[in-house]
């Protein structure tokens, strides 16, 4: 019965994914729409997806609106903007008897999608302000609650951990990351892995300005690559209570009477401040006994335990395992954000990507990037917890596509507008067999992307396999 539950909430949250999706799109493409009627241009069609038709019908107003098989986006076929034949299907009607439009119509019709879309991003953000938002306390700060000793490398080596071979400390907070201004560790984090700093022999370096007690001061950090996606890591954690979440049965743990929901608060008299921090020190004393101090109901207890040599259920390698699976123990608290604070916030964070997605000094690339099989999956995670999580992410959705429909790259909004802003300038338009052979060589170059990135998505969402670690010996932190 669980399984088939299960199952259902699977299939319900992707359904649900794909519905949100396709109502930014049917958004963007409505404010095209609407704008395009209002301005008395003549409308063909009407269509979410691309490529052959899934349904259609047309309407007493003679335009065809259709539902079709490559959920890639959509369009609204208007041929005094743009001849979009290779792209949209030929048009039905004799452009050269229709009335020319103004450059003012092109422009406002152009870029009525973006519009909507953050019209309708702003509706989002208003209900989520409304309701309240969940955030964790120890997130809203840039305090750093632990640092470990090693990490774990894209390429399957357990290296110094970067920020404690460079010093820094529980308890320290970081105020600026390569010379912008953080508050939050998600802040902190952002930046790092957009950060584009590289030290003399191109190695990835991150500048960091952290308060200490009451002295503050610059400190710079090597970042390593982690995960499959090969982002940078310098191996902090937030400030957060550690929980056991679940006792894994016939371990060590188990054994020993820890139960799930105990809070762990030390491994052998060292705090207990990361998930890492157990299983780095149970690496190091490998069968010999450690004594774990807990809070069960507010009362501290201490328990000894022997680690057992076995295989790791999550890595299938074999290491000294007591049986803990760990998570934060966060408090929750609801946030009241202002949508425009809302909307600011998502506007910037956008450039930030796009700043550091064509950036040669980055490691960002399209291959970090979601498509949509990325995006649907963000959806349908988001809807097994809370709508208003959907609804704050969607927000996200949709000024990013408004941001980036806008840019004047030919087939998107902002590159019909670049045409009309030239053949204004020029005095004449651009010829249309200029613009329809560009406007399809991006369109092969757009799906091409999409392709790419879609690969990348499913990759990411495969079960990955890991080479097993290669220990580099760590070195002791310098003092500060």
């Amino acid at each position: 019965m669980e399984y088939f539950d299960a199952v259902f909430s699977n299939i319900w949250s992707i359904s649900l994914a794909i519905v949100f999706l396709g109502l930014s799109i049917f958004v963007h493409e409505l404010g095209h729409f609407l704008a395009a009627r209002k301005r008395g241009m003549k409308v063909e069609r009407f269509s979410i997806g691309f490529g052959p038709k899934i349904v259609s019908w047309t309407g007493k107003d003679g335009v065809e609106y259709r539902l079709s098989w490559l959920p890639l986006g959509g369009y609204v076929a208007l041929p005094q903007l743009a001849d979009m034949g290779a792209i949209e299907g030929e048009a039905k009607t004799d452009v050269s008897k229709l009335p020319p439009i103004s450059y003012t119509t092109k422009v406002i019709v152009a870029s009525a999608g973006a519009f909507f879309n953050v019209l309708f991003a702003f509706l989002l953000a208003t209900i989520v302000w409304i309701v309240g938002q969940q955030v964790a306390v120890e997130e809203q700060t840039g305090v750093i609650g632990s640092v470990r000793q090693t990490v774990e490398t894209s390429d399957g080596k357990t290296v110094p951990g970067p920020a404690f071979a460079a010093g820094l400390k529980a308890g320290d907070t970081v105020l600026a990351v390569d010379g912008k201004a953080v508050s939050t560790f998600t802040d902190i984090y952002e930046r790092i892995v957009l950060g584009s700093g590289r030290d003399e022999n191109g190695e990835p370096r991150v500048a960091l300005s952290v308060k200490r007690g009451d002295a503050t001061f610059d400190i710079n950090v090597s970042p390593v690559y982690v995960t499959n996606d090969r982002i940078r890591e310098i191996g902090i954690s937030l400030s957060a209570k550690i929980i056991a979440a679940e006792i894994i049965p016939d371990s060590a743990a188990a054994a020993a009477g820890l139960k799930a929901g105990d809070i762990l608060t030390h491994i052998d008299g060292a705090p207990i401040t990361s998930p890492g921090v157990i299983r780095e020190h149970v690496a190091l004393t490998k069968e010999n006994p450690v004594i774990i101090s807990y809070v069960r109901d507010d009362k501290p207890g201490t328990l000894t335990l022997v680690p057992r040599y076995e295989n790791n259920p999550d890595t299938s390698e074999r290491a000294y395992l007591i049986g803990i699976k760990q998570a934060f123990a966060l408090t929750p608290s609801t946030a009241h954000i202002p949508p425009w604070t809302q909307i600011v916030n998502v506007v910037t964070r956008t450039w930030s990507t796009l700043a550091s997605l064509v950036n040669p000094r980055s490691d960002i690339g399209l291959d970090k990037m979601s498509g949509p099989i990325g995006i649907v999956t963000l959806i349908s995670s988001a809807a097994k917890s809370d709508i208003v999580v959907v609804f704050s992410l969607l927000v996200l959705i949709n000024v990013s596509l408004a941001i980036f429909n806008m840019l004047p790259i030919p087939v998107l909004d902002g590159g019909h507008i670049l045409f009309a802003t030239i053949g204004k300038l020029r005095g004449r338009p651009l010829p249309a067999s200029f613009i329809m052979t560009t406007q399809s060589v991006f369109m092969i170059l757009l799906f091409s992307m999409m392709i790419y990135v879609s690969f990348f998505d499913v990759r990411r969402n495969l079960p990955q396999t890991k080479a097993p670690p290669v220990p580099v010996e760590a070195q002791p932190a310098p003092e500060k």
